[in-house]
């Protein structure tokens, strides 16, 4: 029998089963001028771009995926990754999301250990007790919140953070920039602090480490005009202050460490921006996997 090339066009003259239902399979063929070889090469071709139900879902989550990792600004790893599809409705596991992001060539942000920083400390001053004693999450909101200043630099020269952050919301309340290190720097994050929970405050612990910027009698004096409880770790551990040492390292590898600031207001923007992320948006996995706003708004619709 004579074998013929299958034509370009054989899809709009040869379909699959319906016809080979009806009619001899080699018999059309012969009519249409083509091998039968050529018929069944094309039938397993376009078996195979057909995608299975399997892998429609895959490619779907792959597109999610990268949206919310992109979302993220890149820092997502697969739990959070996880969360957010959960919230959107999706159910999937953890590890599926792994894969798939390890396919695609996308991973998340995994800050390294905090380094221990010097705390220069006011030899002449007095301080308060430790009334945290490392138990930093005290079961209720403003009960308890954690302080510290961290190093940053920028093309017009160095400059410093302080923030104040809620120990059990993880939320930032309170934080300032300046190109110098002080107590009015603290107390600029205090009053911004007192402010965001609207002046309801009195007996609230504020934990710090020794610096000499919390020992200064501005920032005692803020703190005793609003009624915070000062209280301090032991000069030289870290420990007693991680959440603010775990909170850096957060804002360094997520925000600081990934780009370059070539002024001071573009370092200052960079901080509100990412501050602003933070409370809304990143999923906290100590409150649940929510973003800390998310998460106190929770705590008000349980109450109400």
């Amino acid at each position: 029998m004579v074998k013929y090339a299958c034509p370009e066009n054989i899809e709009d003259t040869v379909t699959a089963a319906p016809e080979g239902a009806r009619f001899s399979i080699r018999r059309m063929a012969r009519l249409l001028k083509v091998s039968t070889s050529g018929y069944y090469q094309h039938v397993r071709r376009r078996a195979a771009t057909v995608a299975t139900p399997r892998q429609q879902r895959r490619a779907d989550l792959e597109v999610k995926i990268v949206d919310i990792h992109r979302e993220s600004k890149g820092t997502y790893g697969s739990p959070r990754v996880t969360a957010e599809l959960r919230a959107r409705g999706e159910v999937v596991t953890k590890k599926t999301v792994a894969k798939i992001m390890a396919s695609v060539g996308i991973e998340g942000i995994s800050p390294r250990t905090f380094k221990v920083t010097t705390t220069v400390v006011d030899p002449q001053a007095s301080f308060p007790p430790d009334l945290i004693e490392r138990c930093f999450d005290q079961g209720r909101l403003d009960a308890a919140w954690f302080t510290d200043i961290t190093y940053l630099t920028c093309g017009d020269g160095d400059m410093f953070l302080c923030a104040i952050r809620d120990g059990h919301s993880r939320k930032v309340l309170g934080y300032s920039v300046s190109d110098h290190i002080g107590a009015d720097m603290v107390t600029a994050a205090i009053d911004q602090a007192v402010a965001t929970r609207g002046g309801l405050c009195d007996g609230t612990i504020l934990h710090s480490d020794r610096g000499g910027e919390y020992t200064a009698h501005l920032t005692a004096v803020a703190c005793g005009r609003y009624g915070l409880r000062r209280s301090m770790g032991a000069t030289g551990i870290c420990w007693d202050n991680s959440p603010s040492e775990s909170f850096w390292s957060i804002f360094k590898h997520e925000e600081y460490y990934r780009h370059a600031y070539a002024t001071k207001s573009e370092l200052v923007a960079g901080v509100d921006n990412w501050v602003v992320f933070y409370n809304t948006v990143r999923r906290n996995s100590a409150v649940g996997m929510l973003s800390p706003d998310s998460f106190e708004n929770s705590l008000r619709v349980e109450v109400a």
